[in-house]
């Protein structure tokens, strides 16, 4: 019985592993196999995270995230982005920018080609876990001009109101668009200046409203959005 069931069985074997080549070529069987002996992916850790963006690792030259971003990712420098509570799927899509023509930073870009892609996902897992701290608008004579922009937009050029995006209390959208509420003035100033001169590439929406705003229409939603909570 031995000697009849296993040549046939080899042959059913031999006569389906055929068919498959001929419906898939032999590359998907190839890959299948390979896909079957991949590592599983890195489970993210944003407890290194949270180590690395504190004390940075000297030996390969980099510094704390904090040295910039401040404690906790609250920011107290204008020129530096607060990024506590940001959605960690829009770090990790900034610190993967960096590393391109797209959106090319002489500081930022050196540290984030020195982090591996794990790395990434830890720091911006960890920062978006964090508390922000509110901010507040300064200029009270701007501030009715800011929230029209923010909230309703400017029709006439066909500038979408920020909150259709970002949220009506600058929340962002997870996965989407970025936490604006209470980011630094000078900060959300100099990267609406960046998508208007296309010295920032890494969003084409930002991009093409940038371009029909002015200087003091930046301003003022800028200030607007710092007041947000």
């Amino acid at each position: 019985m031995d000697r009849v069931f296993l040549p046939a069985a080899r042959a059913a074997f031999v006569k389906s592993l055929l068919m498959a080549t001929l419906a898939f070529g032999t590359g998907s069987l190839v890959h299948a196999a390979d896909a079957a002996h991949a590592p599983a992916a890195a489970k993210i850790d944003p407890a290194k995270g949270g180590s690395l963006y504190d004390t940075g690792d000297n030996a390969r030259g980099l510094p704390a995230c904090a040295s910039c971003h401040g404690a906790g990712g609250n920011s107290t420098i204008v020129a530096n982005p607060k990024l506590a509570g940001q959605v960690g799927t829009y770090l990790h899509k900034q610190l993967v920018d960096f590393t391109t023509p797209n959106r090319n930073q002489p500081v930022m870009t050196t540290y984030a080609k020195m982090l591996s892609e794990e790395e990434k996902q830890n720091i911006a897992a960890w920062l978006a876990t964090q508390q922000p701290k509110q901010g507040a608008a300064r200029n009270k004579d701007t501030l009715e001009l800011g929230r029209k922009i923010y909230r309703g937009g400017i029709a006439d050029r066909g500038v979408a109101a920020c909150a259709s995006c970002h949220g009506a209390t600058g929340g962002g959208i997870p996965a989407q668009y970025p936490r604006l509420a209470g980011q630094h003035q000078d900060y959300t100033i100099a990267q609406l200046q960046a998508f208007k001169t296309n010295a920032r590439n890494n969003s084409p929406q930002m991009g093409a409203l940038a371009k029909r705003m002015s200087d003091d229409e930046m301003k003022a939603v800028a200030d607007y959005i710092a007041g947000l909570k």
